[in-house]
């Protein structure tokens, strides 16, 4: 019998592991997990090891390991902070505390000591000893003033100088800032002037130098000397070698270009140019001795560096990326502004029933009509504006820094003989009665129809319009290509279209403050919305008086405009009647921005017969600007609302043929196809012999002869825009000739010149 059951216990353990085998096995491998788990927590918690003591071999210690930061600091001999006992954090979110360090008093270069004084180097190169005697007459010049801030200038013949002392690093020398200047002429044969440009181009593209090894100087700028008879263009060769050592020399210095690169002509202009460039160069380093330092660019109207001039597709990795440029390429969370015109207005209640006087029915007092902690503010001066008070605003154009290049100006140039870099863009009153589809300012600028905010005076919208104006023309002295004759030019403001934002005959001082620009003898272009027709009757003298006509019809008008007041087409048709009533003292303009879907098909009956109603002396057609944001296309408009030049030309054609048929005498006067932008004038008046031609021939004269505009005007006797005709319309400008000033180059996106047929 035990036998037998022995026999059989082999197959009923076989039985028994077959039927709890996944039990076995689950419970093993558990049991496993928990004694790896409880070997490595024992682990981590007793980081530490027996270290037996002297003469004590039964006693024994416990000594931590020092922590890494505990080694580093025996390591660097230095004194480590006392370790404080480890407690558990709290939970929740890291606070980081710190104190904020206070800046060193004074001026300082690239982060470096506080700069008490700045030298100026004059370097040059000569063949014949003519640029040398620039040079010496040069720092003649710096040195009769010079001042403790700004020492008297060293000469260095580059033909004589180690490239290596001061071309591969900046000199140093304690409290002091060195300022290059560079007078370069050009040859077209093989000199030592080759040479240093070679240098510059090697010490650039050497790995083992720093990418702006002259980044420590306080600046630096280049004068050209060449010959506009041999070489007349830069294509040609006129000062190519200076332009060379120019963008060779922002490479090196990280964009510390102090003034913009100097020219002039042997033959010609040549010592005024360098005495203009001489006076630039003087203010800019007495800038730099009381801490201003260098402008980069002025934001919303781009960045110093545009349209690949310093920086080359093959080359982005080799220019310095400083912590302003990184700043400007992180995207802006622009603040929200709420739309004015959806807001629903307050319910009208008559108090006059009212028995008890209560302090609740007194107005509220004005406010600002833009405060410095509103949401528009914010938005509006990231945009690039400056505001000026309360209500008031200036911004720079992009075609200023377009002129200041050399780049061409606006139509305003063709057509009336206003060059960008002399022209303000401003306005007294950042609100407007309308919110265009087109507008460039959606939700940022306010709205309303009537003024309901504190009113600042007009000395005070002057003064701060000029000095924001000059204050960002100072700081494009940085932008690559800026012509120095130009930038002198620019700071004499001689134009100001009244144009920038919102509506400036809003403002109750409007008149005042025109007559402050023409006290100065500058130029008013004033543009209105033709909403404010008792303001329109009472303006005062004006050079230019712009309506912006969008529409023909009261429906078009809604749908472009959407102008905020219930009886807006009697007040448009008001206007009309005023300005029909000005042409005779005022030179009217009707403004025509053509928007593809909304006023072009079928429309130019409908703008003849306004035309024929208002007279205007000129009637200018441009296509419609779209500025590529959310707010536009919420708007309704998108690039596909936006005309060809060729569209353009076809509703003029159109209209001038209405007017035609109508009796009136409108013909093409001028126009500038890189505007989109065409002419309509009135031929009897504004196409006739040229008063010093002689010749007995029609011609067109759009121009205006503003010297004549403020002789009039001083005079007190009634004139009118007959009185100031300015010289026959340049031929350039004349239609079929394109309206691109030939002194200019037109550029692609790229900074490539850029070849343009006109039809």
């Amino acid at each position: 019998m035990d036998a037998m059951r022995v026999s059989q216990l082999p197959e009923e353990l076989l039985y028994l592991w077959h039927t709890h085998r996944t039990e076995v096995l689950l419970t093993a491998g558990l049991l496993f997990a928990i004694a790896r788990l409880a070997v490595h927590w024992r682990k981590r918690t007793s980081k530490q090891i027996w270290t037996p003591l002297a003469l004590t071999p039964t006693s024994e210690k416990l000594l931590p390991i020092p922590s890494a930061k505990e080694q580093l600091a025996v390591a660097d001999h230095y004194e480590a902070p006392l370790l404080k006992p480890a407690t558990r954090p709290k939970p929740g979110p890291k606070r980081v505390t710190g104190t904020r360090r206070a800046k060193p008093v004074g001026s300082k270069i690239d982060g470096s000591e506080a700069i008490t004084c700045i030298q100026p180097l004059i370097f040059y190169y000569t063949l014949g000893g003519s640029t040398k005697a620039y040079a010496d007459k040069l720092a003649a010049s710096f040195t009769a003033s010079a001042t403790q801030s700004v020492l008297a200038p060293e000469v260095l013949d580059l033909a004589e100088t180690e490239y290596d002392d001061y071309f591969l690093n900046s000199p140093k020398k304690t409290g002091t800032a060195y300022f290059y200047l560079l007078l370069l002429p050009t040859y077209n044969i093989d000199t030592n002037l080759s040479a240093f440009l070679a240098n510059l181009d090697e010490t650039h593209h050497d790995f083992r130098i720093d990418t702006a090894p002259l980044s420590g100087l306080a600046g630096y700028s280049v004068f050209g000397v060449g010959d506009k008879q041999e070489w007349p263009t830069e294509q040609d060769g006129f000062c190519t070698q200076a332009v060379e050592a120019d963008r060779w020399m922002a490479k090196l210095t990280g964009r510390k270009r102090g003034f913009p690169m100097g020219t002039g002509d042997v033959r010609s202009d040549l010592e005024a140019r360098l005495e203009e460039w001489t006076a630039g160069v003087g203010s800019v380093m007495s800038d730099l001795a009381e801490g201003r330092g260098l402008g980069e660019g002025v934001a919303g109207s781009g960045d110093a560096v545009e349209s690949a001039d310093e920086e080359d597709a093959d080359e982005q990795d080799d220019v310095t990326e400083t912590a302003t440029t990184k700043s400007r390429r992180k995207p802006i969370k622009r603040s929200r502004t709420d739309d004015l015109e959806d807001m629903k207005a307050p319910i009208p209640v008559d108090f006059t029933t009212t028995f008890k006087t209560s302090s609740s029915t007194i107005p509220a007092p004005p406010k600002p009509m833009v405060p410095e902690s509103s949401p528009t503010y914010t938005s509006l001066t990231k945009q690039g504006y400056t505001i000026v008070g309360s209500h008031s605003g200036v911004k720079i154009c992009r075609w200023t820094k377009s002129a200041l290049r050399g780049r061409g100006s606006c139509y305003k140039y063709s057509f009336y003989g206003i060059a960008s870099h002399l022209c303000m863009e401003a306005t007294p009153s950042l609100s407007c009665s309308n919110k265009c589809v087109f507008c460039w300012r959606h939700g940022t600028n306010p709205v309303g129809t009537t003024w309901r905010w504190t009113v600042d005076p007009p000395d005070l919208i002057f003064a701060g319009m000029k000095e924001g104006h000059y204050k960002k023309i100072k700081m494009l002295k940085g932008v690559p290509g800026v012509r120095a004759e130009r930038f002198s030019e620019a700071m004499r403001i001689r134009h100001c279209a009244l144009s920038l934002v919102g509506e400036p005959i809003f403002y109750p001082h409007i008149n005042e403050l025109l007559a402050m620009l023409h006290r100065e003898h500058i130029s008013s272009f004033l543009v209105c919305n033709a909403q404010h027709p008792d303001q329109l009757a009472t303006l005062g003298p004006v050079t230019q008086l712009y309506v912006s006509i969008d529409a023909s019809n009261k429906d078009s008008l809604r749908r472009i405009d959407r102008p905020l007041h219930r009886d807006f087409w009697e007040r448009f048709c008001r206007c009309m009647d005023i300005l029909r009533q000005k042409r005779f003292t005022h030179r009217t303009v009707f403004r025509l921005t053509l928007v593809k879907g909304f006023n072009i098909d079928e429309e130019a009956e409908g703008y003849a017969d306004l035309v024929e109603r208002a007279l205007p002396g000129f009637v200018e057609v441009k296509g419609v600007t779209y500025c590529g944001t959310s707010t536009a296309a919420g708007a309704g408009l998108s690039m596909q609302n936006v005309p060809f030049y060729d569209e353009v030309r076809t509703f003029v054609l159109a209209l001038e043929a209405a007017l035609l048929r109508r009796g009136l005498d409108y013909g093409i006067g001028a126009e500038h196809a890189h505007s989109c932008c065409i002419l309509l004038a009135d031929r009897q008046r504004f196409f006739k012999p040229s008063a010093t031609s002689g010749d007995g021939v029609a011609r067109w004269h759009t121009l205006i002869d503003y010297a004549a505009f403020f002789r009039n005007l001083e005079s007190g006797a009634p004139f009118g825009p007959e009185d100031y005709v300015g010289a026959p319309t340049p031929e350039w400008a004349l239609w079929g000739a394109g309206g691109f000033d030939p002194r200019d180059e037109r550029v692609d996106r790229k900074g490539r010149p850029k070849v343009v047929e006109v039809a």
